[in-house]
């Protein structure tokens, strides 16, 4: 059987279901799905077809998330399921995100199994933290709200890395078992968002203000795409939306596109244009902003906002150990979570 799920209510006399993991607030009938395929209606009760089957598991540097200034050197055990709330033309894990879709009734983990067995992993291989991620974790709330709980329990931080697509209700469900989160911003336009992906900004703007509205330590990445959201006024924008509604210490990562999946025909970024967003960025009052996908770069160094001074040094996935906060130059303290509870 698959996993019944949370976060849904009945609508229209009891037939219809109405889907409250995500903004999409699909209505789904029955024998249906919604939007992101792996929540379906089986005869009047809404079941999960992913939380159950975690199909990808890595320990990866924290980094690699991206989260700068959240446990840096540190490892995370990473893991996805089937599914996403989105259809990103764009999208880098497309295999896992769009790809096939479990069968209703077929062998799986309880998410409760799976928590007890990858809080006792994380323990075993060092790892600081665990990580919901590769695809949108969201359309999977079962699996997140039985695996961080038990994280906490273990002295285990929890990450979310989403599209920031959440409804009210998950976000409410997620506030006191995750710690920490990588929100993609993709776009300033909403029509960005309706062509491309298959969703809306508003939400998105909601979501990433209310996790800083809880006291997550929150990062911001970009994927810029060149033609589509790299303009000078785009990226002004999403700078200042940052500053202004996050706050000004929220890093923001600007990400090399490659061409991928439905957009095959579209160049990589210019390493120029990265440095122009970060550019932007900086001149916008963002205190931290950092190129991604261009390893070796000046631009993924941690740079005190006091004295200019390079207060942690990275190359790629690789940081720097025993940073403790402070600017070595002139002693401001940076912004971030330096060491684990």
């Amino acid at each position: 059987m698959a996993v019944q799920a949370v976060l849904w209510e009945k609508d229209a006399g009891g037939e219809v279901i109405r889907c409250r993991a995500c903004a999409h607030a699909c209505r789904v009938s029955p024998g249906k799905a919604g939007r992101c395929r792996v929540r379906v209606n089986k005869g009047g009760v809404l079941y999960s077809l992913s939380s159950d089957r975690v199909v990808a598991c890595n320990l990866d540097p924290v980094e690699k998330k991206p989260l700068y200034h959240f446990l840096p050197g540190s490892t995370t055990l990473s893991f996805g399921t089937p599914g996403c709330n989105m259809v990103c033309a764009f999208c880098q894990n497309h295999s896992l995100s769009q790809g096939s879709v479990p069968v209703f009734g077929t062998a799986h983990t309880p998410p409760e199994t799976f928590a007890d067995q990858a809080a006792a992993s994380a323990k075993d291989v060092g790892a600081l933290s665990l990580s919901f991620t590769y695809n949108e974790p969201c359309v999977s709330p079962e699996l997140i709200l039985a695996v961080a709980p038990r994280a906490k329990d273990a002295g285990l931080a929890s990450v979310l890395v989403s599209n920031a697509y959440a409804s009210r209700e998950a976000m409410a469900a997620m506030r006191d078992c995750i710690r920490a989160a990588n929100f993609d911003l993709k776009s300033f336009r909403d029509a960005f968002y309706a062509d491309l992906c298959g969703a809306r900004l508003a939400p998105v703007l909601h979501t990433v203000t209310r996790a800083v509205d809880f006291g997550w330590w929150v990062e911001i990445t970009t994927l810029l795409i060149p033609g589509h959201n790299d303009s000078d006024g785009e990226l002004a924008s999403i700078a200042k939306f940052i500053k202004e509604n996050l706050g000004a210490h929220v890093p923001w990562h600007v990400s090399r596109f490659r061409p991928m999946f439905r957009m095959p025909d579209i160049s990589p970024t210019l390493v120029a244009s990265l440095e122009r967003a970060c550019d932007i960025g900086l001149a916008e009052g963002l205190h931290f902003v950092y190129a991604g996908n261009v390893p070796g770069h000046d631009a993924e160094n941690t740079r005190c906002p006091s004295c200019g001074a390079v207060a942690l040094r990275r190359s790629g996935y690789r940081t720097d150990a025993g940073f403790d906060g402070v600017c070595p130059v002139c002693g401001a303290a940076i912004p971030g979570v330096w060491r684990a509870r």
